[in-house]
């Protein structure tokens, strides 16, 4: 009977409470509170369906990574089958020059007018080199004391005229692509900075390659600076001279039409 007259009381109680909430009157703020926290729902919703634009904003990013996997497995298959039918045509294009006598011959010949194979035998052997540091005559700029890269490319034309069969600066190759370039008291061969004595060194007949230096008008220049300066200036005959493969690249990167 107790616990019936309770639940009674505690329930007048809380109807009492919800009218007297039912009466509060409520304020301008709290309208205006609610209103503009229904404003921004809605407008969330709004940018969140345009964003999604019917689709699932959530990445599979699991997805995403089997895609790319498998994408680049197909791609390396397929490179992996060029490369195999390459080394195949390349197998056969060698197989097809070694029995082949007379390509295989014209092949050796160009290899050999490129500079690509070791060239041995008897030849000349010039040196070029800077003025002595003590000689300074008066009136006389200190460019004219010094080996350029002009007297270094006469000399190699003449030794080419006298037919060289290989030649090399510094004990580089020199080939029909060789740049010879001075960089203030140096000259560069291949990207390679060298200092004076400058050696030249060309393969053939020695008389001839002796004869086509005394006749060449650049030479001839060089060595009146060699008498009235003090330039250096030798030749000597050798009897075995070595002329290393050429390594480098021998395509061309720049041309002109002269």
């Amino acid at each position: 009977m107790r616990i019936r007259e309770w639940l009674g009381g505690r329930a007048r109680s809380v109807r009492a409470s919800v009218g007297r909430n039912q009466a509060r009157p409520r304020t301008l703020r709290g309208r205006t509170a609610t209103v503009l926290v229904c404003l921004l729902a809605g407008l969330m919703m709004t940018v969140s369906a345009i964003a999604a634009r019917g689709e699932d904003l959530r990445s599979d990013r699991e997805a995403d990574m089997r895609d790319l996997i498998v994408s680049q497995g197909q791609r390396n298959e397929q490179l992996r089958g060029q490369s195999s039918e390459l080394s195949d045509e390349v197998d056969a294009l060698t197989d097809a020059a070694s029995g082949d006598e007379d390509l295989s011959g014209e092949v050796t010949a160009a290899e050999r007018a490129a500079g690509l194979t070791a060239v041995y035998g008897p030849g000349l052997r010039v040196t070029l080199d800077d003025a002595p540091l003590d000689v300074k005559p008066a009136g006389v700029d200190d460019d004219d004391l010094v080996v350029h890269q002009q007297d270094i490319q006469g000399v190699v034309n003449a030794l080419w005229s006298g037919g060289a069969e290989a030649l090399t600066i510094q004990g580089q190759r020199v080939i029909a692509t060789t740049g010879i370039k001075c960089v203030g008291n140096t000259v560069v061969l291949h990207g390679v900075p060298y200092a004076p004595p400058y050696v030249i060194e060309a393969i053939g007949d020695q008389a001839a390659l002796e004869s086509a230096l005394e006749n060449d008008r650049t030479v001839q220049i060089y060595r009146q600076y060699v008498a009235a300066y003090g330039l250096g200036y030798s030749v000597s005959a050798v009897d075995e001279l070595d002329a290393p493969d050429y390594s480098g690249s021998v395509g061309l990167t720049h041309a002109s039409r002269g």
